[in-house]
Protein backbone atom coordinates (compact mmCIF):
# COMPACT_ATOMS: atom_id res chain seq x y z
CA UNK A 1 0.00 0.00 0.00
CA UNK A 2 1.30 3.46 -1.27
CA UNK A 3 2.20 5.61 1.87
CA UNK A 4 0.61 9.13 1.03
CA UNK A 5 2.53 12.32 1.83
CA UNK A 6 1.03 14.23 4.63
CA UNK A 7 -1.04 17.05 4.07
CA UNK A 8 1.44 20.41 3.86
CA UNK A 9 0.57 22.87 7.05
CA UNK A 10 -1.75 25.19 6.95
CA UNK A 11 -0.86 28.44 5.68
CA UNK A 12 0.15 31.06 8.64
CA UNK A 13 -2.32 34.26 8.27
CA UNK A 14 -0.24 37.50 7.30
CA UNK A 15 0.54 39.21 10.34
CA UNK A 16 -1.11 42.83 10.66
CA UNK A 17 0.85 45.53 10.99
CA UNK A 18 0.99 48.83 11.98
CA UNK A 19 0.14 50.29 8.77
CA UNK A 20 -2.87 47.84 8.35
CA UNK A 21 -3.77 49.69 11.47
CA UNK A 22 -3.46 53.05 10.75
CA UNK A 23 -4.89 52.81 7.34
CA UNK A 24 -8.05 51.05 9.26
CA UNK A 25 -7.70 54.09 11.56
CA UNK A 26 -7.52 56.87 9.30
CA UNK A 27 -4.39 58.09 10.73
CA UNK A 28 -0.70 57.87 10.29
CA UNK A 29 1.82 55.55 11.92
CA UNK A 30 3.56 57.98 14.02
CA UNK A 31 0.19 58.60 15.49
CA UNK A 32 -0.66 54.70 15.94
CA UNK A 33 2.78 54.56 17.41
CA UNK A 34 2.36 57.44 20.13
CA UNK A 35 -1.40 55.18 20.98
CA UNK A 36 -0.26 52.38 21.76
CA UNK A 37 2.95 53.73 23.31
CA UNK A 38 0.28 55.14 25.64
CA UNK A 39 1.89 59.19 24.61
CA UNK A 40 -0.17 61.86 25.94
CA UNK A 41 -0.11 63.36 22.57
CA UNK A 42 -3.29 62.24 20.80
CA UNK A 43 -6.97 63.52 21.37
CA UNK A 44 -9.08 61.06 22.90
CA UNK A 45 -11.00 60.60 19.54
CA UNK A 46 -8.12 59.86 17.71
CA UNK A 47 -6.98 57.54 20.49
CA UNK A 48 -10.15 55.37 20.87
CA UNK A 49 -10.07 54.86 16.25
CA UNK A 50 -6.51 53.65 16.93
CA UNK A 51 -7.73 50.97 19.46
CA UNK A 52 -10.18 50.11 17.99
CA UNK A 53 -8.15 49.86 14.59
CA UNK A 54 -5.91 47.58 16.36
CA UNK A 55 -8.37 45.25 18.31
CA UNK A 56 -10.23 44.46 14.95
CA UNK A 57 -7.13 43.14 13.03
CA UNK A 58 -5.94 41.85 16.61
CA UNK A 59 -2.64 44.01 16.49
CA UNK A 60 -0.11 42.91 18.71
CA UNK A 61 3.20 45.49 18.76
CA UNK A 62 6.83 43.07 18.01
CA UNK A 63 8.17 43.88 21.29
CA UNK A 64 11.98 42.71 20.09
CA UNK A 65 11.80 45.11 17.38
CA UNK A 66 10.37 47.77 19.48
CA UNK A 67 12.94 47.44 22.35
CA UNK A 68 15.91 47.91 19.35
CA UNK A 69 14.04 51.09 18.48
CA UNK A 70 13.80 52.48 21.94
CA UNK A 71 16.55 50.48 24.11
CA UNK A 72 13.60 50.14 26.40
CA UNK A 73 11.75 47.04 27.23
CA UNK A 74 8.88 48.90 28.56
CA UNK A 75 8.93 45.24 31.45
CA UNK A 76 9.79 46.39 35.20
CA UNK A 77 10.66 43.71 37.40
CA UNK A 78 9.46 43.27 41.52
CA UNK A 79 11.50 41.05 42.90
CA UNK A 80 9.87 39.98 46.77
CA UNK A 81 10.78 38.11 49.48
CA UNK A 82 7.76 35.24 49.31
CA UNK A 83 4.15 35.32 47.24
CA UNK A 84 2.68 33.07 50.16
CA UNK A 85 2.49 36.72 51.93
CA UNK A 86 -0.69 38.10 51.14
CA UNK A 87 0.61 41.84 52.02
CA UNK A 88 3.14 41.59 49.34
CA UNK A 89 0.59 40.59 46.79
CA UNK A 90 -1.62 44.02 47.71
CA UNK A 91 1.35 46.02 47.21
CA UNK A 92 2.43 44.36 42.98
CA UNK A 93 -0.84 44.75 42.78
CA UNK A 94 -1.01 48.27 43.17
CA UNK A 95 2.14 48.71 41.34
CA UNK A 96 1.06 46.17 38.32
CA UNK A 97 -2.19 48.30 37.94
CA UNK A 98 -0.18 51.75 37.80
CA UNK A 99 2.34 50.54 35.50
CA UNK A 100 -0.17 49.05 33.34
CA UNK A 101 -1.85 52.80 32.85
CA UNK A 102 1.36 53.97 32.05
CA UNK A 103 2.44 51.25 29.38
CA UNK A 104 4.50 49.26 31.03
CA UNK A 105 4.51 45.77 31.49
CA UNK A 106 5.43 44.09 35.45
CA UNK A 107 7.71 41.11 35.80
CA UNK A 108 7.53 38.79 39.31
CA UNK A 109 10.11 36.63 41.09
CA UNK A 110 10.44 35.72 44.46
CA UNK A 111 13.89 35.13 46.63
CA UNK A 112 12.33 33.39 50.11
CA UNK A 113 14.63 35.84 51.96
CA UNK A 114 17.23 34.37 50.22
CA UNK A 115 19.56 38.12 49.37
CA UNK A 116 22.19 35.62 46.86
CA UNK A 117 19.12 34.53 44.91
CA UNK A 118 17.59 37.74 44.83
CA UNK A 119 21.15 39.40 42.85
CA UNK A 120 21.15 36.02 40.76
CA UNK A 121 17.23 36.30 39.88
CA UNK A 122 18.44 40.35 38.89
CA UNK A 123 20.73 39.21 37.42
CA UNK A 124 18.70 37.11 34.84
CA UNK A 125 16.28 39.55 34.88
CA UNK A 126 18.34 42.29 33.32
CA UNK A 127 19.47 39.72 30.48
CA UNK A 128 16.01 39.58 29.47
CA UNK A 129 15.60 43.21 29.10
CA UNK A 130 14.04 44.21 32.24
CA UNK A 131 13.95 48.27 32.81
CA UNK A 132 13.82 48.62 36.13
CA UNK A 133 13.15 47.02 39.60
CA UNK A 134 11.00 47.16 42.76
CA UNK A 135 13.05 45.48 45.87
CA UNK A 136 11.49 44.58 48.72
CA UNK A 137 13.55 46.25 52.41
CA UNK A 138 16.53 47.53 52.74
CA UNK A 139 18.69 44.39 53.33
CA UNK A 140 20.64 43.56 49.99
CA UNK A 141 23.71 42.42 48.53
CA UNK A 142 25.84 45.02 48.13
CA UNK A 143 26.54 43.00 44.60
CA UNK A 144 22.95 43.70 43.57
CA UNK A 145 23.41 47.77 43.80
CA UNK A 146 26.43 46.88 41.83
CA UNK A 147 24.89 44.87 39.36
CA UNK A 148 22.35 47.29 38.78
CA UNK A 149 24.44 50.41 38.60
CA UNK A 150 26.82 48.78 36.15
CA UNK A 151 23.67 47.90 33.71
CA UNK A 152 21.85 51.63 33.75
CA UNK A 153 18.98 50.32 35.88
CA UNK A 154 17.03 51.70 38.37
CA UNK A 155 15.85 50.56 40.85
CA UNK A 156 13.91 51.32 44.35
CA UNK A 157 13.59 49.71 47.43
CA UNK A 158 9.95 49.52 49.21
CA UNK A 159 8.68 48.63 53.14
CA UNK A 160 11.38 50.78 54.34
CA UNK A 161 13.04 54.17 53.89
CA UNK A 162 17.03 53.92 54.03
CA UNK A 163 18.29 56.16 56.51
CA UNK A 164 21.43 56.72 55.12
CA UNK A 165 19.87 58.54 52.00
CA UNK A 166 22.47 56.31 49.25
CA UNK A 167 19.05 53.95 47.95
CA UNK A 168 15.97 55.68 46.35
CA UNK A 169 13.38 54.70 48.85
CA UNK A 170 9.69 54.20 49.19
CA UNK A 171 8.11 53.24 53.06
CA UNK A 172 7.41 53.67 56.67
CA UNK A 173 9.26 53.77 59.82
CA UNK A 174 8.70 49.93 60.76
CA UNK A 175 10.79 50.72 64.15
CA UNK A 176 7.71 53.34 65.09
CA UNK A 177 5.08 50.93 64.18
CA UNK A 178 6.08 48.54 67.15
CA UNK A 179 7.14 51.53 68.94
CA UNK A 180 3.39 52.69 69.28
CA UNK A 181 2.22 49.06 70.15
CA UNK A 182 4.33 48.54 72.50
CA UNK A 183 3.36 52.25 74.50
CA UNK A 184 -0.15 51.02 74.16
CA UNK A 185 0.19 47.99 76.05
CA UNK A 186 2.77 49.94 78.90
CA UNK A 187 0.26 52.34 78.95
CA UNK A 188 -2.90 49.54 79.73
CA UNK A 189 -0.34 48.13 82.64
CA UNK A 190 1.48 45.46 80.84
CA UNK A 191 4.78 44.94 81.73
CA UNK A 192 5.62 41.21 80.42
CA UNK A 193 5.63 41.62 76.79
CA UNK A 194 6.53 39.20 74.37
CA UNK A 195 7.20 39.24 70.41
CA UNK A 196 6.27 37.04 67.92
CA UNK A 197 8.17 37.27 64.73
CA UNK A 198 9.75 36.26 61.45
CA UNK A 199 12.96 35.46 61.24
CA UNK A 200 15.75 38.10 61.22
CA UNK A 201 17.75 37.01 58.62
CA UNK A 202 17.78 38.81 55.40
CA UNK A 203 14.90 40.76 56.59
CA UNK A 204 15.69 44.05 57.79
CA UNK A 205 11.33 44.89 58.61
CA UNK A 206 11.13 42.61 61.39
CA UNK A 207 14.55 43.15 62.78
CA UNK A 208 13.53 47.01 62.83
CA UNK A 209 10.04 46.41 64.83
CA UNK A 210 11.76 43.98 67.36
CA UNK A 211 13.71 47.11 67.62
CA UNK A 212 10.74 49.39 68.05
CA UNK A 213 9.07 47.26 70.94
CA UNK A 214 12.50 47.05 72.79
CA UNK A 215 12.84 50.85 72.54
CA UNK A 216 9.55 51.69 74.04
CA UNK A 217 10.17 48.66 76.87
CA UNK A 218 13.51 50.65 77.49
CA UNK A 219 12.22 54.28 77.53
CA UNK A 220 9.78 52.65 80.37
CA UNK A 221 12.32 50.92 82.76
CA UNK A 222 11.37 47.35 80.87
CA UNK A 223 13.06 44.74 78.74
CA UNK A 224 12.21 42.35 76.40
CA UNK A 225 12.23 38.65 78.04
CA UNK A 226 14.42 36.06 75.63
CA UNK A 227 12.23 33.37 77.00
CA UNK A 228 9.26 35.46 75.78
CA UNK A 229 10.52 35.87 71.94
CA UNK A 230 9.04 33.55 69.29
CA UNK A 231 10.24 33.45 65.87
CA UNK A 232 8.61 31.60 63.10
CA UNK A 233 8.13 31.83 58.96
CA UNK A 234 5.23 33.62 58.06
CA UNK A 235 2.33 31.29 58.28
CA UNK A 236 -0.75 30.95 60.26
CA UNK A 237 0.30 27.03 61.61
CA UNK A 238 3.73 28.37 61.94
CA UNK A 239 2.27 31.50 64.15
CA UNK A 240 0.24 29.57 66.56
CA UNK A 241 3.20 26.85 66.82
CA UNK A 242 5.37 29.92 67.86
CA UNK A 243 2.73 30.89 70.19
CA UNK A 244 2.21 27.72 71.75
CA UNK A 245 6.06 28.50 73.08
CA UNK A 246 5.44 31.72 74.40
CA UNK A 247 2.27 29.99 76.08
CA UNK A 248 4.83 27.44 77.76
CA UNK A 249 7.20 29.80 78.92
CA UNK A 250 8.04 30.43 82.53
CA UNK A 251 5.80 33.78 83.79
CA UNK A 252 4.09 33.79 80.40
CA UNK A 253 3.77 37.42 78.90
CA UNK A 254 0.35 39.22 79.57
CA UNK A 255 0.63 40.63 75.62
CA UNK A 256 2.20 39.91 72.80
CA UNK A 257 3.30 41.99 69.81
CA UNK A 258 3.14 40.37 66.72
CA UNK A 259 5.41 41.62 64.13
CA UNK A 260 2.21 40.92 61.31
CA UNK A 261 -0.69 40.58 61.56
CA UNK A 262 -0.69 36.41 60.16
CA UNK A 263 1.62 35.84 63.28
CA UNK A 264 -0.79 37.52 65.39
CA UNK A 265 -4.15 36.17 63.99
CA UNK A 266 -1.89 32.56 64.63
CA UNK A 267 -1.32 33.56 68.01
CA UNK A 268 -5.03 34.52 69.08
CA UNK A 269 -6.28 30.99 67.45
CA UNK A 270 -3.35 29.06 69.94
CA UNK A 271 -4.37 31.47 72.61
CA UNK A 272 -8.07 30.14 72.09
CA UNK A 273 -7.20 26.45 72.01
CA UNK A 274 -5.49 27.35 75.27
CA UNK A 275 -8.51 28.31 76.78
CA UNK A 276 -7.53 32.08 77.06
CA UNK A 277 -9.60 34.49 76.40
CA UNK A 278 -8.92 37.76 74.20
CA UNK A 279 -8.31 41.15 76.30
CA UNK A 280 -9.15 39.74 79.24
CA UNK A 281 -6.45 37.07 79.81
CA UNK A 282 -3.78 38.08 76.99
CA UNK A 283 -3.60 40.99 74.78
CA UNK A 284 -2.36 40.52 71.01
CA UNK A 285 -1.65 43.10 68.73
CA UNK A 286 -0.46 42.91 64.87
CA UNK A 287 0.82 45.29 62.70
CA UNK A 288 -0.38 46.09 58.68
CA UNK A 289 -4.00 46.56 59.75
CA UNK A 290 -5.41 44.04 57.51
CA UNK A 291 -8.84 42.60 56.60
CA UNK A 292 -7.45 39.15 58.22
CA UNK A 293 -6.90 41.00 61.54
CA UNK A 294 -10.00 43.15 61.21
CA UNK A 295 -12.35 40.62 61.10
CA UNK A 296 -11.39 38.52 63.87
CA UNK A 297 -13.61 38.01 67.28
CA UNK A 298 -12.21 40.44 69.27
CA UNK A 299 -10.61 42.54 66.36
CA UNK A 300 -7.14 42.88 66.07
CA UNK A 301 -5.43 45.84 67.65
CA UNK A 302 -2.90 46.52 64.86
CA UNK A 303 -1.10 49.42 63.27
CA UNK A 304 -2.53 50.67 59.60
CA UNK A 305 0.49 50.71 57.04
CA UNK A 306 0.66 52.11 53.46
CA UNK A 307 0.23 48.41 51.70
CA UNK A 308 -1.21 50.18 48.54
CA UNK A 309 0.67 53.21 48.33
CA UNK A 310 3.81 51.84 48.27
CA UNK A 311 2.86 49.68 45.13
CA UNK A 312 1.85 52.96 43.30
CA UNK A 313 4.32 55.68 44.28
CA UNK A 314 6.90 52.68 43.56
CA UNK A 315 5.21 52.69 39.98
CA UNK A 316 4.88 56.34 39.46
CA UNK A 317 8.99 57.05 40.57
CA UNK A 318 10.76 54.28 38.22
CA UNK A 319 8.36 55.14 35.71
CA UNK A 320 9.31 59.05 35.72
CA UNK A 321 12.85 58.10 35.98
CA UNK A 322 12.39 55.99 32.76
CA UNK A 323 11.01 58.39 31.01
CA UNK A 324 13.42 61.51 32.27
CA UNK A 325 10.99 63.66 34.80
CA UNK A 326 11.70 64.86 37.96
CA UNK A 327 10.80 62.20 40.78
CA UNK A 328 11.16 61.95 44.66
CA UNK A 329 13.50 59.87 45.53
CA UNK A 330 12.89 59.39 49.07
CA UNK A 331 9.32 58.91 50.35
CA UNK A 332 7.94 58.55 54.06
CA UNK A 333 4.40 57.65 54.78
CA UNK A 334 3.17 57.68 58.26
CA UNK A 335 1.25 54.50 60.15
CA UNK A 336 -1.54 54.84 62.78
CA UNK A 337 -2.11 52.72 65.54
CA UNK A 338 -5.79 51.61 65.22
CA UNK A 339 -7.29 50.44 68.37
CA UNK A 340 -9.92 47.09 68.43
CA UNK A 341 -10.69 44.84 70.99
CA UNK A 342 -7.59 42.35 71.07
CA UNK A 343 -6.03 44.61 73.91
CA UNK A 344 -6.99 45.54 77.48
CA UNK A 345 -5.68 45.74 80.70
CA UNK A 346 -3.56 42.64 82.34
CA UNK A 347 -5.89 40.56 84.88
CA UNK A 348 -3.88 41.60 87.69
CA UNK A 349 -3.62 45.35 87.20
CA UNK A 350 -6.25 47.92 86.65
CA UNK A 351 -7.25 49.47 83.98
CA UNK A 352 -5.37 53.04 83.75
CA UNK A 353 -7.23 56.15 83.21
CA UNK A 354 -7.17 59.85 81.96
CA UNK A 355 -3.96 60.95 79.31
CA UNK A 356 -1.76 58.06 80.53
CA UNK A 357 -3.77 55.35 79.06
CA UNK A 358 -3.70 57.01 75.85
CA UNK A 359 -1.35 54.90 73.85
CA UNK A 360 1.38 57.09 71.54
CA UNK A 361 0.27 60.67 73.21
CA UNK A 362 3.92 61.64 74.39
CA UNK A 363 7.32 60.76 74.37
CA UNK A 364 9.70 61.74 71.08
CA UNK A 365 9.09 58.54 69.39
CA UNK A 366 5.02 58.41 69.67
CA UNK A 367 4.08 60.21 66.49
CA UNK A 368 3.57 58.19 63.46
CA UNK A 369 6.52 57.24 61.21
Amino acid sequence: MDREDPPPPPAQKARSGAKDVARLAGVSTATVSRVLNKSVQVDPATRQKVLDAAAKLRYVPHGAARMLRSHRSMMMGAIVPSFDYALYARTTSALQQRLDARGYALVLAEHHYDLAAETRIAGQLVERGVDAFVLVGLDHEQALFSLLEDYGRPYVLTWGVDPSRRHPSIGFDNRAATYQVGRHLIALGHRRIGLLSAPLEGNDRARTRGEGLRAALAEAGLALDARHVAHAPISLPAAEEGMNRLLAAPERPTAVVATNDVFAVGAMMACRKAGLRIPQDISITGVDNTDLGATQTPGLTSVATPITEIGRAAADQLAARLEGQPFEPFQEYPVQLVHRGSTGAPAAAPAPSGRAGRAGTGGRNSRPA
